[in-house]
């Protein structure tokens, strides 16, 4: 009707359709893979830096970022237009809608920095005082208990999702957890660039703690005791590989027997209770690291669990707050965690945040601008012809017996495929978001969420939910619902329309690097030990694991062997599963590639063969470069091999990309055939 107020959601899917028609108008015209080349560069020698060090030339990483990659190009062609949507829904009062009010309050109650310096420590003002209140160590577990549904991980990881032998029920979780660094190792590791942030890490507990009102000689003291605290939980907490193993890492108790056996001082059939939960069972992942929390826990002075409880309450809040712990937030976190030289405009964080907040709000309606029906039907159809290819790849495997290949493709066709975005939207209505602070919209977007979680409890497994949004860079695959989640964005390459793209690129882009890699996924050294309904159960013969052991540790060795730092390598066992999939993938993908029209007619486009531009598609998903301390933390802390070497590693090992770039044997690209791993 003429003269009706624009409709709010009408009005975001025309924003961003129209951005989507101006980036598809706008594209390059020069050929995406053959513009990113630096032919200055041996493939033989590095293909990662062949394939991408001409982009890498022409984008530097921002002062502001720590590292720069394709996924963050998306990123930044998606922030203009979702700012634009912000402000929109901001400047409305009221509001057209209640999305409109949630997203309106939000950007501009962050994007409010005079609120955020006049507010100070008020919005934590309520839960700092329980920690200045504390008499005795169980009133510090009652406070560490109270900030679960704040998302403050303090102590120990707790969470409801699906039980690993029984993927029918949502069971509780409890796992090591409660460390300021990112890892274990971090408190350990030799290596100076290692010391370095644990250096930082102490500086920045003595500041926080000044900030709080401490002075600075009681501050940096009271850092050293936080520190030796939380190292000695580090010491109980599994290495990184060793929190792999899903058998070795399930262990059911009831609530009873857990507190009798690890942990006294925690009554955990009354801490759950409080919750409303009254669990027959819960699942531990670390009995050993509960052991050893309930004596530093029973041991330590107060005054040092006290000031653990702060450092952990603003390191999850800080960077919601007034400019000085803003500003101390970037200065740890930001800048020597990971390298960022200057803060990024304020704007893009709060865009950040409200993804955490409410990602799945703008998601609906992300996808009706950016992934159209014909584009979902292409990768839901990929996804098929990768299946095929998998099927085949069983059929002729030489070390697999037939009773193993049964069960093997029994599970793969029972693998559920979501792409693109959610059939069913979660409700996000009851999620109150106001004008107070920007830090308590983010705690209640925080226990909103912990309330959704505890509230699956004792209800049936929903299978349809979403644990992306449409607009996240990623994917995952899913062990206990054997599923692969294909977020929209991930399909996308930036500046172009998908139409635009060739089956070559799109098979090594999309096909190999994400369907291909998360299919594999069930089928790593992981996910094979769950069956075609997602249970934790060994479906295999003892011989044919013992054989895709032996050529996994293959892929172990090689892997270790490459040192991106000095005296920094790569850990092999930690990154197994993602190599397995990175490698499976690749196969995956080339074969069903290879039924294409593309591959069978042979033309060049831009002078590159249809193999030759399947692999440059693969490792056009992997073009990233991180700032040096970016590169370090992930050595130590992520299961994923750093993006070089996730391209080198498995191409080196592959055939068909020795044909396609002329690589012989004795070159850097040429794997010996007795190093390789044969699995798919």
């Amino acid at each position: 009707m003429r003269g009706s107020p624009f409709p709010f959601k009408a009005a975001l899917v025309a924003l961003l359709v129209l951005a989507a028609g101006e980036l598809s108008a706008q594209a390059p015209r020069e050929d995406i893979l053959k513009a990113n080349l630096d032919p200055s560069v041996n493939p033989a020698v590095d293909f990662f830096e062949y394939a991408n060090g001409g982009w890498f030339k022409r984008n530097p990483i921002p002062a502001s970022e720590a590292s720069w990659s394709i996924g963050q190009v998306l990123r930044e062609q998606l922030y203009v237009n979702l700012r634009q949507v912000n402000e929109q829904a901001a400047a409305a009062r009221p509001a057209s809608s209640r999305e409109a009010q949630q997203i309106g309050d939000f950007w501009a109650t962050a994007m409010d920095v005079a609120l955020a310096d006049r507010l100070g420590l008020e919005p934590l003002r309520t839960e700092l005082a329980k920690v200045d209140a504390l008499k005795s160590r169980q009133a510090a577990l009652d406070v560490a208990f109270g900030w679960k549904p704040l998302g403050v991980e303090a102590f120990f990881e707790f969470y409801v999702g699906q039980d690993a032998k029984d993927s029918e029920v949502m069971a509780v979780h409890l796992n090591q957890g409660g460390l300021g660094l990112p890892e274990r190792d971090f408190y350990f590791n030799p290596d100076k660039g290692i010391q370095g942030i644990r250096e930082a890490y102490l500086a920045h507990i003595g500041r926080v703690l000044a900030l709080l009102g401490r002075k600075d000689t009681a501050a940096k003291a009271a850092a050293e005791r936080v520190l030796a605290f939380e190292t000695e939980l580090a010491k109980a907490s599994r290495k990184l590989e060793d929190l792999r193993d899903p058998q070795k890492n399930y262990h059911k108790l009831t609530p009873g027997e857990f507190t009798t056996k690890n942990s006294p001082v925690i009554d955990w059939k009354t801490r759950l209770g409080a919750w409303g939960l009254r669990p027959s069972y819960v699942l531990v992942g670390q009995p050993e690291f509960f052991s050893a929390l309930n004596g530093l826990v029973s041991s330590a002075p107060l005054e040092v669990l006290q000031d653990y409880l702060r450092v952990r309450l603003i390191a999850t809040y800080g960077e919601y707050l007034s400019r000085p712990f803003e500003e101390e937030h970037f200065k740890f976190y930001r800048q020597a965690l990971s390298g960022q030289k200057v803060p990024r405009e304020r704007w893009k964080d709060v865009l950040d945040a409200q993804e955490q907040a409410m990602g799945m709000v703008l998601g609906k309606l992300f996808v009706k601008a950016y992934f159209p029906a014909a584009a979902k039907q292409r990768y839901s159809d990929m996804v098929e012809a990768i299946r095929l290819a998998y099927q085949d790849r069983i059929d002729h495997l030489d070390w697999m017996s037939e009773a193993t290949k049964t069960r093997a493709k029994a599970k793969l066709a029972a693998m559920k495929k979501k792409v693109g975005y959610p059939d069913t939207w979660k409700d996000f209505s009851s999620l109150v978001i106001a004008r107070q602070s920007y830090c308590q919209n983010m705690m209640s977007a925080r226990r909103w969420r912990f309330s959704d979680m505890l509230a699956k409890f004792g209800k049936p497994v929903d299978r349809t939910e979403w644990h992306m949004t449409p607009q996240t860079y990623n994917a995952y695959y899913s062990w206990s619902n054997n599923e692969i989640v294909l977020p929209a964005a991930q399909f996308m390459v930036p500046g172009w329309a998908d139409v635009d793209l060739d089956d070559a690129l799109v098979y090594g882009y999309s096909a190999a690097s994400t369907i291909g890699h998360e299919i594999t996924h069930g089928f790593d050294d992981q996910g094979r030990k769950f069956d075609a309904q997602g249970n934790l159960k060994d479906w295999w013969t003892e011989e044919d694991a013992a054989r895709f052991k032996a050529k996994s540790e293959l892929l172990v060795k090689q892997f270790d062997e490459f040192e991106p730092l000095p005296g920094l390598h790569i850990n092999g066992q930690a990154s197994l599963g993602e190599n397995i999939a990175d490698y499976g993938g690749l196969l995956l993908g080339m074969d069903a590639f290879k039924k294409t029209e593309q591959y069978q007619k042979g033309e060049r486009i831009a002078g590159l063969t249809p193999m030759q531009r399947y692999f440059l598609g693969y490792a056009l998903g992997w073009l990233l470069q991180p700032r040096e301390e970016t590169l370090r933390r992930s050595l130590l802390s992520d299961v994923h091999a750093p993006a070089k070497w996730r391209v080198n590693g498995p191409f080196s090992i592959i055939p068909e990309f020795h044909e396609a770039f002329g690589v012989t044997q004795g070159q850097p690209m040429w794997r010996p055939e007795a190093g390789r791993a044969h699995i798919w």
